[in-house]
């Protein structure tokens, strides 16, 4: 396996981390044994990230692109940024309170995930078919704008839960963070919904043809 390849496989094993870094609970024993979870979960995240461009990078100057890399990149990058959406609903907007709302919101991420893999399996459908389907502007912006936001998430549950927003006012931080993040996924789904249609509205007649 080549180094492309093994990035690849890295960040798909670095998920299983993320998401038990993000899972441990913010109180209580086990965060007073693992009191900077959130922090490692943040760090995970963005290794990860990097490694998505740098095995990009890889393969194109070691001229090591495989059809396993083509096939295996985009589902690594789609399990991270599901696993990490996923993840969310189940972290409480107050961390004491395992009754309180989630931080984001389920329908949010069910729109996000469908979206997502709908559009890579049309992908791999085009592919069998002999045709490779650009990234569409829109798509890029929905990239992006899912970046920020999980990094935003995250940036914000360390500051809440491994730094007690730095001794200042936790109900109004706390408040704010909730309201910050709900506005920022109603964004991002508003672009994953609009470049998902502009996309299959593009390539609508090759994908009719397979209906």
């Amino acid at each position: 396996m080549n180094l492309a390849n093994r990035l690849t496989v890295f960040r798909i094993i670095a998920t299983v981390f993320f998401v038990m870094a993000v899972l441990l609970p913010a109180t209580g024993d086990v965060h007073q044994m693992f009191p900077f979870t959130r922090t490692l979960a943040l760090a995970i995240f963005v290794v990860a990230g990097l490694t998505d461009w740098l095995d990009g990078y890889v393969a194109r100057k070691r001229g090591q692109k495989t059809n396993f890399g083509v096939l295996l990149d985009p589902v690594a990058d789609k399990i991270l940024t599901t696993a990490a959406f996923i993840c969310f609903i189940e972290v409480r907007a107050i961390p004491s309170d395992p009754t309180s709302a989630p931080i984001v919101q389920g329908w949010m991420v069910l729109i996000i995930v469908s979206r997502d893999f709908l559009i890579m399996g049309l992908r791999l459908i085009a592919r069998e078919q002999g045709v490779v389907l650009t990234a569409e502007q829109l798509g890029k912006h929905k990239t992006v704008s899912q970046m920020v936001t999980i990094i935003f998430v995250l940036v914000g549950l360390t500051a809440r839960d491994d730094f007690r927003w730095f001794n200042l006012d936790a109900a109004h931080h706390n408040a704010l963070f909730e309201v910050i993040v709900f506005w920022m996924m109603l964004v991002t789904t508003a672009l994953t919904v609009v470049s998902g249609l502009a996309y299959l509205y593009k390539y609508r007649k090759l994908f009719l043809e397979n209906v």
